[in-house]
């Protein structure tokens, strides 16, 4: 059975045989199942024509949704069972949640033609007999993708939540701000869009290249996009982590507002929008007027993404460069003032401060390994970027973690080796690569391991300048990714990869059926090149820190 990610346990009828669906199957949804009932009609109904009426009281319907905590077992909450025979198929999930990842896995037993917008002419239907038990590894199955770098429209965004959804991934981490775009509108600092959301131009390639796109680049969402995308994703049982970055990586926010910067060494008013990639000089001023005025964006921030669908909010704290604060007379005068040791004292400062106001609020701070830098807040999470080492030193102190070192799963990274790979960015991870990373760093002990809420594959966008480029680096990678978080693996070393490889020809049909625009086995086709464009490509293994 062809399915990805792979579940824990299949049954498969000895005899092959199939439950024929019919030109017109019924639905029975049980009490608390409603939200997968409109799922299956709208998604399935597209491509099947399904309307999937409800069954009348005293008649069998073919198609049976119910909701029973107790077909967890030890495997949680988002656990489910599918059982199809001779009266069609039912499917049980522990939660809400267990049943729409049932409900994918249905999808896929129904073939790649089920991932169709419209039925195709002379299509029939049908199910194996089977039994499938199932649940998650990890709680934590994320992606972020970055939209400060290029900016993906709503559209693109809301397909993002139904491709991670497929493959049965339950974070998506938007990275909304950043040096080169404010991507969110706060209407009580409207110039963050109106200035911050606009560049005049973009550095084509790496920062090394010589090579421009002198057409200006931007966009942003606005409040109401913003709760159409909570929604459409909470719809989906997928949490949506905001991340507004504080102190560092704040060029665009003093573009809008020169105030916010160290304007006693840097003229902030000649600042503009940053057109180029890499870590910038220009951060926060620690002012307590710059808390105050974050604390007006994180207010609007927490009513656009409720506590139910957001219990996490991302405030970066990574890349802070310290020279503005060494020379600043009014950010030294702050050190004295808070008695922290130094520069790094001071990261700790802001990130302390959002930790304690979140927390007021019923929030969890979350942030990028630096914000172990200076002490680390008491109740922060942390993500682990620069290698396995930050998450391991933050669960062994109690901290959770997720799991997201650049050298195994950021997806900016090359696939291969070869020439003809687009602007090549990093380490070579192959789906091979990725198939084998581990999440939880075998150094750990059981109770620090425990800490390890899952992980997330990053999605960096410096240059991927369109949805077709982000296709390209993400899939088919995340789609073992999936099968990592998901299902419950041996060893790196003892995964059986071609037997996953094996899988991924039917998945290569299901890609196809959303129009993902991937990376074929052998290699980019010739529009997906981007010859003559510098990359930074790594030669050798990444190192395992």
């Amino acid at each position: 059975m062809d399915l990805i990610p792979a579940p824990q346990v299949v049954l498969l009828d000895e005899a092959g045989r199939r439950f024929a669906c019919g030109p017109g199957p019924l639905l029975d949804a049980g009490p608390g199942t409603g939200t997968v009932a409109r799922w299956l009609r709208r998604e399935l109904g597209a491509a099947t024509g399904w309307e999937l009426p409800a069954a009348a009281a005293g008649v069998s319907a073919e198609l049976r949704l119910r909701i029973d905590p107790d077909v967890a077992g030890d495997r949680g909450p988002e656990s489910y069972r599918i059982d199809i025979g001779p009266d069609g198929a039912e499917l049980t999930g522990a939660s809400a949640a267990g049943l729409f990842w049932g409900a994918q896995t249905l999808r896929q037993l129904l073939g790649p033609d089920a991932y169709r917008r419209a039925p195709l002419p002379g299509r029939t239907w049908s199910l194996p007999y089977a039994a499938v038990v199932d649940g998650p590894r990890f709680g934590w199955r994320g992606m972020m993708l970055d939209v400060a770098r290029h900016f993906m429209p709503k559209d693109g965004v809301l397909r993002y939540i139904d491709l991670l959804a497929a493959h049965k991934l339950n974070v998506l981490h938007l990275h909304l701000t950043d040096d080169q775009g404010w991507r969110i509108e706060i209407k009580r600092h409207p110039r963050l869009t109106e200035v911050g959301g606009w560049r005049p131009r973009s550095r084509w390639g790496h920062r090394a290249s010589p090579l421009w796109n002198e057409t200006p680049h931007g966009g942003y969402y606005t409040q109401d996009d913003i709760r159409e995308i909570v929604a459409y994703a909470a719809e989906r049982h997928v949490r949506v982590v905001p991340e507004i970055d504080v102190p560092g990586h704040s060029q665009a926010a003093i573009a809008a507002y020169p105030e916010l910067g160290n304007t006693d060494v840097v003229d902030t008013a000649a600042l503009g929008v940053w057109d180029d990639w890499g870590i910038t000089e220009n951060v926060l001023a620690p002012t307590e007027a710059v808390l105050r005025f974050y604390e007006g964006v994180f207010e609007e921030l927490l009513e656009l993404f409720p506590a139910e669908v957001s219990p996490f909010v991302h405030v970066g704290g990574d890349e802070c460069p310290k020279a503005q604060w060494k020379a600043s007379a009014v950010a030294q005068e702050r050190i004295r003032e808070l008695g922290v040791d130094g520069e790094d004292g001071l990261q700790s400062w802001f990130i302390r401060h959002f930790d304690g106001w979140l927390a007021e609020r019923g929030r969890r701070l979350i942030g990028w390994d630096e914000i172990l830098e200076g002490g680390l807040a008491d109740g922060a999470a942390v993500s682990s970027w620069r290698g396995y080492e930050g998450g391991i030193a933050a669960a062994e102190a109690g901290h959770d973690v997720v799991m997201c070192p650049e050298q195994q799963v950021y997806l900016d990274h090359r696939q291969a080796g070869g020439a003809d790979e687009p602007m090549p960015i990093g380490y070579v991870r192959s789906l091979e690569d990725v198939y084998r990373f581990e999440p939880v760093p075998p150094k750990l002990s059981a109770e620090a391991a425990a800490h390890v809420l899952g992980a997330q594959a990053n999605v960096w966008t410096e240059v991927m300048e369109n949805r077709d480029r982000v296709d390209y680096q993400v899939f088919p990678r995340l789609a073992a990714f999936a099968e990592v978080v998901w299902s419950w693996q041996p060893a790196p070393g003892e995964r059986d990869f071609a037997w996953f490889e094996g899988r991924m020809a039917a998945h290569y049909a299901r890609l196809d059926a959303q129009g993902v625009d991937y990376r074929p086995p052998g290699g980019p086709l010739p529009r997906q090149r981007r010859p003559g464009v510098l990359g930074r490509p790594i030669d050798g293994a990444p190192p395992n820190v």
